[in-house]
């Protein structure tokens, strides 16, 4: 029986597609088109990741990118476990996103704590998510909650 695009099979991975060529080495999207970028700190993979973004997504991550580093100046980045992360102190975060196929999710680590609270309960009391479809982006609300997002105790991973 021939596998569905995109669906687990027993004991193996999920289907990857190849991507775009970044500067230096292919990247592969995985199921829902995230990008597999290696585990890194700095701004280097993050942009690496975000060039590997499909379609409409890759402009939204560089938008997200813009307003996160003119809203929080200094900001650290990293890749890890296929996303890029946000803090303000070393191993300490508060914002990470990650595609899926029709949208990007956006985590706020402590955004049970915003106000407004973004819309998107998760299975972690504090964590709050914020759904991001094609052409649907309330760019001063999430600057709102990224001003406030940094101010609060980052999560240590």
């Amino acid at each position: 029986m021939a596998k569905e695009p995109g669906k687990q099979t027993p004991g193996g991975s999920a289907t990857r597609r190849k991507a775009e060529k970044t500067q230096t080495d292919e990247v592969v999207l995985l199921s829902g088109g995230n990008p597999q970028i290696p585990k890194g700190y700095g701004n280097e993979p993050v942009q690496a990741y975000i060039a590997a973004m499909p379609g409409w997504k890759s402009a939204l991550g560089r938008r997200l990118d813009e307003i996160i580093e003119r809203t929080v100046p200094g900001v650290n980045k990293a890749v890890k476990w296929n996303s890029p992360f946000y803090g303000v102190e070393e191993s300490s975060w508060f914002l990470s996103f990650h595609c899926f196929a029709k949208y990007v999710k956006v985590a706020f680590f402590r955004g049970a704590s915003l106000d407004p609270v973004p819309p998107s309960k998760s299975k972690h009391p504090d964590v709050r998510y914020l759904d991001i479809y094609e052409g649907g982006f309330d760019e001063a609300q999430f600057a709102d909650w990224v001003k406030q997002a940094s101010k609060l105790p980052g999560e240590k991973m």
